[in-house]
């Protein structure tokens, strides 16, 4: 960009190896934290904060070359959530680790088509949009604020990582105090409710209290709604006259994981058909601007909103294309679908292609509207996988020993969707951050396909880490990890979708209750919206049913504390700056517990390897044993005092500045 006669650094060589290193770290946490609780953390703010602490060293740093490392870092935000599918071929029992170059191909071919969506959603969804971008114009009002203190004491940015350091190390002291076995990391159970049973679960994680604070009121009163229906109401009913059982947490769970998140299934699928049906209108008219914008560029307009040309767009999607066709063709050698190569890879090309579109388009729009830490990619990725499994089913016919292959094959497809839609999510934030503060589209592009690089290459090893230390649930080679095994929630419900569809047995009952369910809740929404009160997300609902309580309800606690904090912040004298500085708090709480999760990872994966004594391979850091009786009461102790130390933080810092 250039202002005047004066050129202004933009994409530089210290930008990018920044938003390089920070893209590493961020997406080791981000591969964790989804894994455990199926939620990813944006990263685009952190990382900004981090950027003006570290470029404000540097007398010519600009805020264009700021923006640029938070555009590269943005890939750990996005490119992560690939571990919603591809750990599903590993709880299937295809594969028993990540192959490193298979798996690094399918977030790098499946990112770079995302980045070209991203060129003409943009135009369609950022430049001729009212939609709000919550995170993008926070993220641009942190690199402005930043860089009008740059040239002073630059205090601002100092708080800001301050904010977040403080946030990371909170999270992490109840981390290694929950590691070490002192304290319980959730606290559950279940009882009888009239003739059936129910549970309860509340997890000790302070980085869902942060991403509670993200996702805001809104959003955790849907999401508690959602709790009410699966553990008030369903759990009840399914298990009315069950009998007298020798380990009720047992059933419960089982019902809940072979019925109740079914029901969730239906409600998210309806949620996505929907948010299509609302896209439908804006998309076509954001692709007629698109054009138009385009000739107005040619006949010289804003020469600084221009996009990677076309001939880089159409060299570039050929690549990823034909390199897609090639990893299928390698994906299928030697499996029972052999014979069948070709009818199955024309099959997934166009399906890969509209279908990473589409998705593209609904997370982009719901990430314009809500925020993309409330990103609807894994409720649209359960409508995707059913509808990929039932395409090749119709296509290939499988004989029944085939039909193993099919599944794998239709998560290996749906995985590189995944790697399409989920870069529209958070680098559409992006995007708006670099209109806010004048960067050109261009480069942020081009940083876009070097994040998703760097991120392509980070999610092998730090999957095959976890895999090693813990496992994941499900999964048949269990054996080989001594760690407790990762939920990863999301990959257990699409590989069960697939397998469903496949071997015929999929619950539809439950997801037609499920279905009816989220039309209610669409309708109910809607009505809201239109009496002006608090809207209730149908896909938050629905996740809500789907995921277990123990998950759900600090997301909950964490967004109703933070709606009290943000009316106590609305009365003082600048509302802007505690709200500021509780976001980055929360995303240092998300990072802080996440990368101490990777890193309690390879302390596994080392006592497991016998590089130093442990008395438990499982636990590395235990002081005491797993039945320690005062664990529990330190465990909600530590919670609380934690979660009040950092709001009271916050609160002196705001009252010392006015």
């Amino acid at each position: 960009m250039s202002t005047g006669t004066k050129k202004v650094a933009e994409l530089t060589v210290r930008g990018v190896l920044l938003g390089i290193a920070i893209t590493v770290v961020f997406t080791a946490a981000n591969v964790y934290i989804g894994l455990k609780v199926a939620l990813t953390f944006a990263t685009s703010i952190p990382a900004a904060v981090i950027s003006m602490a570290v470029l404000s060293a540097f007398k010519n740093s600009t805020i264009l070359e700021n923006n640029i490392v938070q555009t590269v870092a943005s890939a750990a935000g996005t490119l992560s959530a690939i571990i919603f599918v591809l750990p599903g071929l590993v709880i299937i029992g295809w594969w028993t680790g990540f192959p490193f170059w298979t798996s690094f191909g399918i977030c790098a071919a499946g990112g770079v088509l995302g980045v070209l969506f991203t060129i003409p959603l943009r135009r369609a969804m950022v430049t001729n949009s009212d939609l709000p971008y919550p995170e993008g114009v926070a993220a641009a009002e942190v690199l402005q604020v930043g860089n009008q203190a740059r040239e002073g004491a630059n205090a601002e940015s100092r708080e800001g990582l301050m904010a977040v350091i403080w946030g990371a190390v909170g999270a992490t002291a109840l981390s290694i105090i929950t590691a070490t076995r002192l304290a319980v990391g959730e606290a559950d159970g279940a009882f009888r409710v009239g003739s059936g049973y129910t549970s309860y679960g509340m997890q000790f994680s302070m980085a869902l209290i942060g991403a509670g604070y993200l996702v805001g009121l809104s959003v955790g009163a849907a999401m508690l709604l959602g709790v009410f229906i699966a553990f008030g109401a369903a759990l009840p009913i399914l298990t009315a006259g069950a009998g007298v059982h020798a380990n009720i947490a047992d059933f419960v769970e089982s019902v809940r994981s072979n019925d109740v998140r079914f029901i969730g299934a239906g409600a998210i699928a309806i949620a996505a058909i929907w948010t299509l049906t609302k896209l439908a209108g804006p998309v076509v008219k954001g692709m007629v601007a698109t054009m138009s914008a385009h000739r107005a560029a040619k006949n010289g307009g804003d020469t600084r909103d221009v996009d990677l040309s076309p001939f880089w767009i159409v060299i570039l999607m050929v690549i990823a294309l034909a390199f897609i066709g090639w990893l299928l063709q390698i994906f299928l050698a030697g499996t029972p679908l052999a014979a069948k190569t070709a009818t199955l890879i024309w099959a997934a090309l166009p399906f890969i292609f509209i279908g990473g579109f589409a998705v593209a388009a609904i997370t982009g729009y719901m990430a314009g509207l809500i925020g993309a830490s409330n990103s609807p990619l894994s409720g649209v990725g359960i409508l995707a996988v059913i509808i990929c499994a039932t395409l090749f089913m119709a296509v290939a016919q499988p004989a029944a020993d085939e039909r193993k292959a099919l599944v794998a094959f239709a998560l290996f497809a749906t995985a590189i969707v995944f790697a399409i839609g989920t870069i529209s999510n958070n680098n559409l934030q992006d995007l708006k951050t670099g209109q806010l503060v004048g960067a050109t589209p261009r480069a942020q592009q081009w940083a876009l396909i070097i994040g998703v690089l760097a991120g392509a290459l980070v999610i092998p090893p730090v999957l095959n880490l976890l895999n090693r230390a813990s496992g994941f649930a499900g999964a048949p080679h269990l054996a080989t990890a001594v760690g407790t095994p990762l939920g990863a929630p999301q990959a257990n419900l699409i590989s069960a979708l697939a397998q469903g569809v496949i071997e015929q047995n999929i619950p539809w009952g439950m997801i037609g209750i499920g279905a009816a369910i989220g039309i209610g809740l669409v309708v109910l929404d809607e009505l809201m919206g239109k009496l002006k009160w608090l809207r209730l997300p149908p896909l938050a609902v629905g996740m809500g049913i789907y995921l277990p309580m123990a998950v759900t309800l600090p997301v909950v606690v964490g967004a109703v504390i933070g709606h009290f904090y943000d009316v106590w912040a609305n009365r003082t004298k600048s509302p802007e700056h505690p709200k500021r500085l509780a976001v980055l708090v929360a995303s240092g709480m998300i990072v802080g517990e996440s990368l101490f999760g990777v890193l309690n990872a390879g302390l596994i994966v080392a006592a497991q390897g016998g590089y130093f004594p442990a008395k438990d391979a499982g636990a590395p850091l235990a002081l005491v044993p797993a039945n320690f009786a005062p664990a529990t009461v330190i465990g909600w102790g530590a919670f609380g005092v934690l979660i009040a130390l950092l709001y009271g933080w916050k609160v002196r810092r705001v009252k010392k500045a006015s």
